[in-house]
């Protein structure tokens, strides 16, 4: 399969061009998981694939708990649905628990302090007492624990990954925690190997075409939990080769391709937000550089500009009282049509934030 092809597969399935989906949980679920250390860049992403367009209506639906925001896959925050949370975690927290546990050893923190936050914790926030994460640090100073620095964020994320807390209602601009059993209704459990068939088949659906060595690093799985997954699921992909290397998707989820309609394919520029899932996702399969010219290098702190087909710079914004302002660095190839592109794309920031948009346009 070319290239060309291979993207704009992916921005349908992903509904970045496809037709959005209803709210912003439809869209975490499509994905299974979006990474979203940077929480607000993370709710342009899901308004960017859905007809929840703003800040508000997507902060909205995650106050209201229909999908929550945790540490889960990889240790780092993602948005993940309310009931894929469970089987989520007891299938790849093991792994991520190994790593965290790693950290807390070099601080001289065990199994017995890791308990005794637990409990701190589930006194803390029962009864839908919904905490920041500096209050929690001071419960956990109280109990002669630590309470600030990166062994704070450590002994609460392994509670997160023990499924004993996720995400409440954000407070002002403050991240609170909930108890998961007070927020997440129950949910059935699943053998490894179902939840392995299903996470397999839940990739590739809302990430292909993509490949094992892409699922192996967004799941935090091994090459053969991986395959033997994908063994499962198999029948119901369509593989295709990119560069020789194998790559999977649901053809099902491409049915509605602009270009297998009669209409031309439009012309659309695009802002993804930092670690937006289209770009983060495929190490090695991307967005190229548009023909005779070098955007500056992806950043994985920055934003990815993309016309069309090509990663033609990178993009940043300061939100203010009165305005967003946009600066971009852009490739020096890029026409006006393309640029006049851009600026579109900048005032569905503004929208999202509701705010007017300064875009300052800078060529590399």
């Amino acid at each position: 399969m070319e290239l060309r092809t291979v993207l704009r597969h992916r921005l349908a399935t992903q509904r970045v061009t496809g037709p959005p989906l209803p709210t912003a949980a439809d869209v975490v679920r499509l994905l299974t998981c979006v990474q979203a250390q940077e929480r607000e860049h993370a709710c342009f992403s899901l308004a960017l694939r859905s007809r929840a367009t703003t800040l508000e209506e997507v902060r909205a639906e995650l106050d209201s708990g229909a999908f929550v925001r945790t540490h889960i896959l990889r240790p780092t925050w993602h948005f993940v649905a309310a009931e894929d949370l469970r089987w989520l975690l007891d299938l790849t927290s093991p792994r991520v628990e190994r790593v965290v546990a790693l950290q807390l050893r070099r601080s001289s923190l065990d199994e017995r302090h890791v308990g005794r936050a637990l409990e701190v914790l589930a006194d803390a926030l029962g009864g839908r007492n919904f905490l920041t994460r500096k209050e929690i640090g001071d419960r956990f100073a109280a109990a002669g624990l630590p309470g600030s620095g990166q062994d704070l964020g450590n002994l609460v994320m392994v509670a997160e990954l023990r499924g004993l807390v996720c995400s409440g209602p954000i407070r002002g601009v403050q991240h609170t925690y909930a108890l998961v059993d007070e927020v997440v209704a129950p949910t059935p459990a699943r053998t490894r190997e179902e939840a392995l068939a299903e996470l397999a088949r839940r990739f590739f659906g809302g990430h292909g075409p993509s490949s094992i060595r892409d699922l192996t690093r967004w799941a935090s799985l091994t090459v053969t939990d991986a395959r033997a997954a994908l063994a499962e699921v198999g029948n119901g992909l369509e593989r295709v080769d990119v560069d020789g290397v194998p790559h999977w998707y649901d053809p099902a989820l491409v049915a509605e391709l602009p270009e297998r309609q009669a209409a031309p394919v439009p012309r659309r520029a695009h802002l993804f937000p930092t670690y937006d899932e289209a770009v983060l996702t495929y190490p090695a399969v991307n967005f190229p550089p548009p023909q005779g010219s070098e955007p500056p290098a992806p950043d994985q702190w920055v934003g990815t500009v993309v016309v069309d087909d090509h990663r033609v710079g990178t993009w940043k914004r300061a939100v203010g009282r009165n305005a967003v302002t946009v600066e971009s660095r852009l490739a020096g190839s890029l026409d006006d049509e393309q640029r006049g592109l851009v600026d579109e794309a900048t005032e569905r920031l503004g929208h999202f934030h509701g705010l007017p948009v300064r875009h300052l346009a800078a060529r590399s």
